[in-house]
């Protein structure tokens, strides 16, 4: 077994449940037909990666789906919100006797294998690893132990996640990787041509 595992979280995809803010300017059959092109692309950037990889689904496992079964491990996310989700999902992996850790999500266009590998990479001399997102909160967070207060008490969704996540980190030593855009409104699509196309014509 790899020391290495990389964590996905997932929602199952279904209309009016996904992207709901990009859905309020653009409909929910097409904020579904976005979010699945986010998806394809999550699984195109991390099936070839050597780390070992779980997919936690928001709802139910699906075995049929774009996930391979002999690539992911599936289970299902648990907890009343997402720090408590995040917080089950890596205790469950140190558990599990990893040691090195890499949570990402299924929002972000821009990221790439690079952006896991170098996380990666970066816990061999740090505890900790964060992708900052340009919105206030991040896209990727690695781990080598736990850190439980980083996600209690924060308020999900907002732009102070990830100064609010820093500061629980009370001065330890983090890595940052690039920052980059998740994909959660109407204007994080206007730079991806390949996810417009997937609309209706906008008014």
């Amino acid at each position: 077994m790899t020391d290495d595992l990389l964590i996905v979280f997932i929602k199952n995809p279904e209309a009016g449940k996904v992207k709901t803010r990009l859905a309020k300017t653009i409909g929910n059959a097409s904020a579904l037909k976005v979010y699945r092109a986010l998806l394809k692309h999550t699984n195109d950037i991390t099936k070839q990666l050597s780390c070992n990889k779980i997919l936690y689904y928001s709802e139910a496992i699906n075995q049929t789906d774009i996930w391979s079964n002999q690539t992911y491990q599936k289970d299902v996310q648990i907890g009343s919100n997402l720090g408590e989700r995040m917080q089950h999902a890596i205790k469950s992996g140190f558990q599990s006797g990893y040691k090195k850790i890499v949570l990402i999500g299924s929002d972000c266009y821009e990221l790439q294998s690079g952006h896991i590998q170098e996380a990666f990479d970066a816990l061999n001399d740090h505890n900790i690893t964060i992708g900052p997102a340009r919105d206030g909160g991040y896209y990727l967070i690695g781990l080598t132990r736990e850190y439980p207060q980083i996600f209690n008490n924060k308020p999900w969704g907002t732009s102070t996640v990830l100064k609010e996540t820093l500061k629980d980190l009370n001065g330890e030593a983090v890595f940052l990787l690039k920052s980059l855009n998740d994909v959660d409104t109407f204007n994080d699509l206007k730079s991806h041509n390949n996810l417009l196309k997937l609309i209706k014509k906008h008014d």
